[in-house]
């Protein structure tokens, strides 16, 4: 089983930038894939962008796309991710999430394939 441990979450003005760190444990040479999610209040938990372990393939969400950058680093088995250009609309609770076995059911940007999942960090975005 896969535990993860998110940090680097704060506090931030507009335009500013903030990295986020995932440490995962356990059984993490078998994981498929890292998502990052954000939720924020009132709202649904929502796709940020994913890493799959072995080869580095990313994927954004739109609204991201240019301004955040997932990274991964296997000897520490760790994901980051790095986020610039931040907006108040950033403002959100983080979640790094793992897929440790990917059935191809459902899309890696969606939360059904993910099986573990941190606790969240705070990230706010002033104006």
């Amino acid at each position: 089983q896969v535990q993860l441990v998110e940090s680097g979450g704060g506090l931030v003005q507009a335009g500013g930038s903030l990295r986020l760190s995932c440490a995962a444990s356990g059984h993490t040479t078998s994981s498929y894939a890292m998502g990052w999610f954000r939720q924020a209040p009132g709202k649904e938990r929502e796709f940020v962008g994913y890493i799959r372990w072995t080869n580095g393939i990313t994927n954004y969400a739109e609204s991201v796309k240019g301004r955040f950058t997932i990274s991964r680093d296997n000897a520490k088995s760790t994901v980051y991710l790095q986020m610039n250009s931040l907006k108040p609309e950033d403002t959100a609770i983080y979640y790094c999430a793992a897929c440790t076995f990917y059935s191809g059911v459902y899309s890696l940007r969606s939360l059904e394939p993910y099986d573990a999942w941190g606790q969240g960090t705070q990230v706010t975005v002033s104006s």
